[in-house]
């Protein structure tokens, strides 16, 4: 290893690491890492565990492209805290101690994240120890003041939803704070990806949350592709970028139905709703999967776009442009809807910003941040396209950059098409020879997902770590609701639309 430089930061710079330099650092150049966070100088972009080893992926704001892997080898088993300076650094380290054993020096929570006591050992990817799987007693915060009272609801909820827990402290009907408790979809990915060949570590990145399927076997394809020095045929990074862009569609379409109807105006979730299926079975007759999943290999893609299911997307594409328009003017003209949505769970630009939140929580309040311009990943680099922007903050922006991202999208799918390369969709990958790492950040619906790995030899994944942008959007949520009455929070919570299986790995 060589000594090396980056934004002020000294460490080691490891061999064979792609899509960013990888630091080993001492505890000092770690600190100075997590001031710059704390300064605004950098964004957090992930934090996870190691055998012994905690890393941390962080962006130099304003400069598009600009990341760094920074490790640290945890000295007795701990390593100082990143969440003492930077708040969104917290939720991290609760997980990493929960998976890995690993302690947060000088931590402000050190409250269990993962794990709710039912496992039957501790710290399972790390100094593995017995457990007594017989639950625990978690501790929220307090609230003091008088007239609060306690309104507990989930984990269990009473539609087909995946499960959380929401304690609201309340003042009559104001929200005075909301703290959430996750973890109870935890399905144990990090640890089934240990050993794990190509093949079936791509499918468990496809399965963390399935609505973002493409974006997470995307992302990890490009981390495998960087590693191992292959570059995926032209014809297949359009072909995956046009699955990424009807994966938004698809989802984007039904958030804005579901959050109208969240504000009692269910016509727009019927008409949303319609046009969502549509994506879907176009996506089907075209891929041959509804939702994508396991078209996005190392290499390329596992299926070819045949000229028949050319012209069904091409076919969904006139029927959104078509109906689409009317359903904006329906949203921006209906009065009551209005009501319900502008000026509803405010989410202040640098709060925003303090927690690198992306896709339209982010954009909604203000943080022009995607992945697809910042890291200009292929094809992206080579098309051009609006990145949709509001100042407000409320549940109204996040609609708008919902209905302005599916206008770009379908305006990407009709150029996709159009450009789409002859050629070959899938290149060899062959083994290394050696332990080779890479990191990708790629754009999902919610905002960037980025993944880290590291290979052996033989191919087989020896550590993989998955991070979706729902860790830094769930906390969000709980800043955007106080001061809302409890009613309004369905319609926050979906217009933040944070992934509980994404979140809970």
């Amino acid at each position: 290893m060589t000594e090396r430089d980056w934004q002020g930061i000294s460490g080691r710079l490891a061999e064979h690491h792609a899509g960013a330099p990888r630091l080993d650092v001492d505890r000092d150049n770690w600190l100075a890492s997590a001031s710059a966070l704390s300064s605004g100088r950098f964004s957090l972009l992930g934090l996870w565990g190691d055998d012994g080893v905690v890393h941390m992926a962080v962006h130099v704001r304003e400069e598009p492209g600009d990341m760094a892997v920074l490790s640290l080898a945890c000295e007795g088993g701990a390593f100082p805290s990143v969440g003492r300076l930077h708040a969104p650094a917290i939720r991290l380290e609760r997980a990493i101690h929960d998976l890995f054993g690993l302690v947060p020096q000088n931590a402000p929570d050190l409250r269990p994240w993962l794990d709710h006591g039912r496992w039957d050992v501790r710290h399972p990817l790390g100094r593995a120890e017995p457990a007594a799987a017989d639950g625990d007693d978690y501790t929220f915060l307090p609230a003091e003041g008088e007239g609060l009272h306690v309104i507990p609801v989930g984990p269990v909820h009473a539609g087909v939803i995946e499960p959380g827990h929401f304690r609201f402290t309340v003042n009559g009907e104001t929200v005075v704070r909301l703290e959430a408790r996750l973890g109870y979809t935890h399905k144990g990915i990090e640890g089934l990806m240990r050993g794990a060949s190509l093949d079936r570590a791509v499918s468990l990145a496809g399965h963390v949350s399935g609505d973002s399927t493409v974006a997470y076997a995307l992302a990890f394809c490009r981390a495998v592709e960087g590693a191992l020095g292959v570059e995926a045929p032209a014809r297949a990074h359009h072909l995956r970028a046009l699955m990424a862009e009807m994966e938004r569609l698809a989802n984007h379409l039904g958030d804005i139905g579901a959050i109208c109807n969240d504000a009692a105006f269910s016509l727009m979730l019927a008409h949303c709703g319609v046009l969502r299926e549509r994506t879907l079975r176009a996506a089907e007759a075209a891929f041959g999967h509804r939702l994508m999943h396991g078209l996005v290999v190392p290499g390329g893609v596992s299926a070819d776009l045949t000229g028949e299911g050319a012209a069904t997307i091409r076919a969904l594409v006139a029927e959104i442009r078509e109906k689409f328009p009317a359903l904006v003017a329906l949203y921006d003209n209906t009065t009551s809807l209005q009501d319900r949505t502008v000026a509803t769970g405010v989410l202040k630009p640098e709060l925003a910003r303090r927690f690198a939140a992306g896709g339209p929580v982010g954009r909604a309040s203000g943080r022009a941040f995607d992945a697809r311009k910042a890291f200009a990943y292929a094809p992206y680099d080579r098309l051009s396209f609006e990145v949709p922007v509001f100042e407000e903050g409320d549940v109204n922006a996040r609609v708008w950059v919902r209905i302005r991202e599916v206008e770009q999208s379908l305006a990407l799918v009709g150029h996709l098409l159009g450009s789409l390369p002859d050629g070959p969709v899938r290149a060899a990958v062959e083994p290394a020879g050696e332990t080779r790492e890479g990191v990708a950040v790629v754009e999902g619906f919610r905002g960037d997902v980025l993944v880290w790995l590291r290979l052996g030899a033989d191919r087989a994944v020896e550590r993989c770590h998955l991070r979706d942008p729902s860790w830094f959007q769930w906390p969000l949520l709980e800043a955007a609701i106080e001061g809302n009455i409890v009613a309004d929070f369905p319609l926050c919570n979906k217009s933040f639309n944070c992934s509980y299986s994404g979140h809970d790995l």
